[in-house]
């Protein structure tokens, strides 16, 4: 299906597209020109591009959350298209490290698309893969926060997004 151009449904239609890239070497991918530096805020910064969605540089994703803020653009009922900033570091400090896409929505959790992410077993921040993930909204969350790009008009739905991974534990233990 074709999205319009700035629109929440164009930029879930581009990441998906994205989903199941791995870096070619340590921090080595196209969002980021193989510069080496880690790229969850390269990824959502080239989706955005991509979509034809303007957003400030989430290269620095601290940066990007403040400067959202500073828009009026941080919300807290999430929708599909947003930004979501998340801390994985258990202290007691709100210390952004990473950024995704918000693909779905749930009251007890969200979907999302991320770049530089990897496994539950692995890390979170800086995990080398494009992945769909279930993140829970319950506290204690690693969710920070959420903010809204401006977004054109469209009335259309949006790609469905799915989390794989939780699919294939509910065939393993013989519940789907």
């Amino acid at each position: 299906m074709i999205y319009p151009d700035g629109s929440a449904a164009k930029v879930i239609d581009i990441a998906l597209r994205e989903v199941g890239t791995i870096e070619e070497g340590d921090n080595l991918v196209k969002y980021n020109d193989r510069n080496g530096l880690a790229w969850c805020g390269y990824f959502v910064n080239w989706c955005y591009k991509e979509a034809k969605i303007q957003i400030p540089s989430m290269i620095s994703t601290a940066m990007g959350a403040h400067k959202m803020k500073d828009l009026g653009r941080w919300v807290t009922d999430p929708q599909v298209g947003d930004l979501v900033f998340f801390d994985f570091i258990p202290d007691a400090t709100d210390k952004i490290q990473h950024i995704g896409i918000v693909a779905g929505v749930d009251p007890a959790f969200i979907i999302t698309i991320e770049g530089n992410t990897a496994p539950a077993s692995g890390s979170q921040w800086n995990g080398g893969m494009v992945m769909i993930k279930q993140r829970s909204r319950k506290l204690p969350s690693s969710i920070v926060g959420f903010a809204r790009p401006k977004f054109v008009a469209y009335n259309g739905s949006a790609p469905v997004v799915t989390y794989l991974e939780e699919k294939r534990k509910k065939v393993k233990n013989g519940k789907i």
